[in-house]
């Protein structure tokens, strides 16, 4: 396994949820799929929880009837989100698993190597082939120390974040360990795994040890616990350390989640939401933390204090241990356990006013609101701030407060309830369930094979970073078109440029292109951003690097990811010119520079793509999907 080849894995597990998960059920049907052929797989409801209307609904009696029909686990809307419930339920340390969610690598705090696909790729894995990916670097991170009262896990992520971007894993698999990894919970362990992603990190692992003992008897499973901690001369690519004793609370400023300074350095800055859950911050102990902080004082006037569980097992626990009491006599907002806010799916923020939350990104418009002004936060610091109104150091309120640290006795069991789970029929009962499709399930869209020659306009030129919320939104507006191409379609580009798919429209005869700075297409993992553009007629995106997801998503829907041999050359063009690229059949199988010319200003650009020749024969048939009919 030599970095940068690329090398297939085998599956063990998958996860999706209904952001994403309505796609790989048509991806399913698409394959002709007879049962998952996985040892278990998966389905969450956790994303499009909100019923303005019956599109949601009737993507979820879809995707229930699609798990009947397959062979797939469903977990009921209001069960939990996907992460931090499949942890509890389906976690096995030693397993592999894929999910369709960007923050799949979670799974690693159990000791699991779990990445984040594209739908097409947890599709053709519930059928049992393998997933392919550039085999990364190791990027060995040594904790010493014991974090310090009034920081958490969320400081940890949120330093690394700090000292590396959201570039800093790209490529790299991140292994936390060390004797500092021992005062971390398995729940700690997974805050920081989460947002590996953010660090555009192929995923994140922890050591399967003692604390993961714990974790997986307190849920009932304590057989399924296998030791795994690295070799003690374990050599890893890149080396880190960080000492936890040394961490105070840090936060992200809008709008990128490595924007992220010392809380003190903004400390008075004025609040109007504070909103504690989402998967970046799961655990019983963040929502007891917040109850602690908040018990017995009433929130600010001018805050909205929002609380969102990750699970109905937490939130039963929470309640148990009277926190739930004390954050609606603090005055929170329960909501339903979910997403929700995390993905723009309400909780939306007003225009101007900064909302702390405890989640994983704070991408531009992410939250539904197009000008919004996201914080990123630990839950001492969200719920410090909640108090007061404007951004607090919990440090310093607990001492204004002559509030002590709190030594939390979480429960030693559960309050396990699997009711919400619904297991997969027998084989001979699911080839009986039908499809259920109401109208807003459409067809996948079929794609024609690579043309020999582009010749295009650039419709649209973009910068660094540009995510795929930015791609494909999130948000109440968007979200319940996922299953529904054509129509979701409509808000391509949204929040950069309105005007996209009616010029795309336009341009439908030529196609057209789009030129990206460096790390496009990074966050979420939603095949949308690449099948959405494509029904609109994209055909290649030129830009200076690619984030590996959406990297892998292109391909996998037939459209050409060149990037600059010169990242110079990025500057020379602009917004409309017309680019051509010739001799395209040939050239993308040699693997050679390949000769972008620019009409508009007669000049040319050598550009050059990284496929390997599995994806160059997707992509020169028109995606994966007409691949494997073909076949």
């Amino acid at each position: 396994m030599v970095p940068g080849d690329e090398i297939g894995l085998r599956i063990d597990q998958t996860l999706t949820q209904d952001a994403t998960g309505t796609l790989v059920m048509q991806e399913l049907e698409a394959l002709g799929l007879d049962r998952a052929c996985t040892e278990v797989s998966v389905q969450y409801v956790d994303h499009n929880l909100l019923q303005a209307d019956e599109k949601n609904a009737e993507d979820h009696a879809y995707l229930r009837s699609a798990c009947r029909r397959y062979g797939i686990w469903f977990s009921k809307a209001g069960n939990g989100v996907s992460h931090p419930t499949h942890m509890q339920r389906f976690g096995v340390p030693g397993k592999s698993m894929v999910g369709s969610d960007s923050h799949t690598p979670a799974a690693g705090s159990l000791g699991m190597l779990a990445l984040g696909v594209g739908g097409l790729e947890a599709a053709t894995a519930i059928a049992g082939e393998p997933v392919y990916v550039r085999m990364p670097e190791i990027w060995g991170v040594y904790l010493t120390g014991e974090l310090p009262q009034w920081t958490s896990a969320k400081d940890v992520v949120l330093e690394m974040l700090r000292r590396h971007g959201v570039k800093g894993g790209l490529n790299r698999i991140i292994e936390y360990h060390g004797p500092g990894v021992s005062t971390l919970s398995a729940m700690d362990r997974h805050v920081i795994a989460n947002m590996g992603a953010e660090l555009g990190a192929t995923t994140t692992v922890f050591p399967s040890d003692g604390a993961v003992y714990e974790f997986l008897k307190a849920e009932g499973r304590p057989q399924d616990f296998v030791e795994i901690t690295a070799e003690p001369d374990a050599i890893y690519d890149v080396t880190e350390h960080i000492d936890l004793s040394t961490l105070e609370p840090l936060i992200a400023k809008p709008s990128s989640p490595d924007n992220v300074v010392p809380v003190r350095e903004v400390a008075g800055t004025e609040v109007s939401q504070v909103v504690i859950g989402s998967s970046a911050n799961p655990g019983l102990r963040d929502f007891a933390i917040a109850a602690h902080l908040v018990k017995g004082r009433q929130t600010n006037d001018a805050v909205s204090f929002d609380v969102n569980p990750t699970s109905r097992e937490i939130l039963a626990d929470l309640t148990k241990m009277g926190g739930t009491f004390d954050l609606i006599s603090a005055g929170a907002r329960i909501h339903q356990a979910g997403c929700m806010g995390c993905i723009g799916m309400g909780q939306a923020p007003a225009v101007g006013q900064n909302s702390l939350r405890t989640f994983p990104r704070n991408f531009p418009g992410r939250s539904g609101t197009r000008e919004d002004s996201v914080w990123l936060c630990s839950p001492e610091t969200a719920a410090a701030s909640a108090l007061t109104g404007v951004i607090t150091d919990p440090r310093e309120l607990a001492d204004k407060l002559d509030v002590a640290y709190p030594d939390l006795p979480l429960p030693a069991r559960a309050s396990i309830n699997t009711d919400m789970l619904e297991a997969p029929p027998e084989p001979e009962e699911a080839h009986r369930e039908p499809l259920v499709k109401g109208p807003n399930i459409s067809a996948l869209p079929d794609f024609p094979p690579l043309p020999d020659r582009i010749a295009a306009p650039v419709l649209l030129k973009v910068g660094d970073n540009i995510s795929t919320d930015e791609i494909s939104p999130a948000g109440a507006r968007a979200l319940p078109y996922r299953s529904n191409v054509p129509e979701l379609a409509e808000f391509t580009f949204d929040q950069v440029d309105p005007t996209y798919p009616r010029r795309a429209a336009e341009a439908q005869r030529t196609g057209h292109l789009v030129v990206g700075g460096d790390n496009y297409g990074q966050g979420s993992s939603r095949e949308h951003a690449a099948i959405a553009p494509r029904h609109l007629g994209l055909k290649a995106v030129l830009a200076k690097s690619f984030a590996r997801i959406h990297w892998q998503n292109l391909a996998n829907f037939g459209i050409l990811a060149l990037e600059f041999a010169d990242p110079a050359d990025y500057d020379r063009i602009e917004q409309g010119d017309t680019l051509v690229l010739d001799g395209l059949r040939d050239q993308v199988p040699d693997g050679g520079d390949i000769i972008v010319r620019n009409e508009t200003k007669d000049e040319e650009y050598p550009v050059g793509h990284r496929l390997s020749p599995r994806q160059v024969e997707a992509v020169l048939a028109g995606g994966r999907i007409p691949l494997l009919a073909r076949a």
